[in-house]
């Protein structure tokens, strides 16, 4: 007979369950660092794209587009040639201190979810009212791009190439409230208001010697455009 022990041999363990791993919204919220950490990169990101218009504006204004380069756009804003394509594409852009971050997340999403107020007409008012936001923040840019563009023929194209990319976006978001809320009115039709406010509200601002904030004007330019529906529909 085999000798016995007076221990037991202990039973298979079962597999342990995995620890959990980070939530994903843990994760990103880590990644991200707090809300300060952020608020403190976005503004730090903010002051350098200005200082990288300002540097461009300036540099052009006092040689002309073709003699600046990227290289001097940098030097002059105290960043990297490398740092400068982080926000820009090209020097033309920089002095035009073109936008392609467009609208924000939030005004996206509730416009093709069918708000804020389920109003065609209002809606359009709210997505103009975000595009003109950057032009009251730094007007003084605004004004020095636009008597620049007079002065460069180039800087004009690329403002022309610039609008176009921006209209196929709006394009593309009419299309995706459409398929949310449906509707008739033609993209394009859209496409072509939404220039038509925005142009109507940038002069308004222009002739009451840029105070206040573009958008503070828009009211009165779609005021004006149901009016004219309104007497037509009553004539």
């Amino acid at each position: 007979m085999a000798p016995t022990s007076s221990r037991q041999t202990p039973a298979p363990a079962e597999h342990a369950a995995p620890a959990p791993g980070p939530d994903l919204r843990e994760l990103v919220s880590a990644l991200e660092g707090s809300p300060a950490e952020q608020g403190l990169r976005e503004r730090k990101k903010a002051a350098r794209r200005a200082a990288l218009i300002d540097a461009a504006q300036h540099l052009v204004a006092e040689h002309g587009l073709d003699a600046v380069t990227v290289e001097m756009i940098s030097a002059e804003a105290n960043v990297s040639p490398r740092t400068f394509f982080n926000y820009f594409e090209s020097k033309d852009d920089a002095v035009l201190g073109a936008e392609d971050t467009g609208l924000p997340e939030d005004v996206i999403r509730t416009f093709v979810e069918g708000g804020p107020t389920g109003r065609l007409l209002s809606d359009l008012q709210v997505v103009v009212a975000a595009l003109l936001a950057p032009a009251g923040e730094a007007h003084d840019r605004v004004m020095r791009a636009m008597d620049l563009m007079q002065q460069e023929p180039a800087l004009l194209r690329r403002h022309v190439v610039w609008m176009d990319r921006h209209k196929s976006r709006l394009g593309e978001l009419f299309e995706a409230r459409r398929a949310t809320v449906p509707f008739t009115t033609d993209a394009e039709l859209l496409t072509m208001l939404v220039l038509l406010m925005l142009r109507t509200a940038l002069v308004a601002w222009e002739h009451a010697g840029y105070t206040g904030n573009p958008a503070d004007h828009l009211p009165v330019a779609v005021a004006q455009l149901v009016d004219l529906v309104a007497a037509d529909l009553g004539s």
